[in-house]
């Protein structure tokens, strides 16, 4: 019974591989036509980026296929986590935080004070299965 076990695992393990290649190939392909689509995309947008400067204070462009607005878009970050987290403790103002969990950090805590779970933590556990290249 083991034998025939070992040779089911083994064949499993085979198609399993066989399968993850057609998915990184597949992936890959989708990658690459992915770029060359962009890459024509980021065209047309220069066009029309080029199109609104050139008109000054036009914010949209109406088509009879679609509309074409320009929107600003900014992007917060900081390069001194000390001084940001300085300025939300003395502000009091944890709303300049996202409310998401730093997975590895909160499981540490967790490990070195296990008595100190916060009502509402939620943990989801579960196995999971890698199969690896000889």
């Amino acid at each position: 019974m083991w034998r025939c076990l070992k040779m089911d695992a083994n064949k499993l393990a085979k198609a399993y591989l066989k399968i993850r290649d057609a998915i990184s190939e597949a992936t890959k392909k989708y990658e690459e036509e992915k770029a060359a689509l962009q890459a024509e995309m980021d065209v047309i947008e220069a066009y029309f980026a080029k199109t609104f400067e050139d008109n000054g204070d036009i914010k949209s462009i109406s088509t009879p296929s679609g509309t074409v607005i320009r929107s600003v878009k900014t992007r917060l970050w900081t390069s001194d986590w000390e001084s940001m987290h300085k300025l939300i403790i003395d502000q009091g103002n944890l709303d300049l935080l996202e409310r998401r969990l730093a997975q590895k950090n909160v499981a540490a805590f967790l490990e070195e004070n296990p008595g100190m779970r916060p009502a509402g933590l939620n943990i989801d556990r579960k196995y999971e299965i890698t199969v690896r290249r000889k």
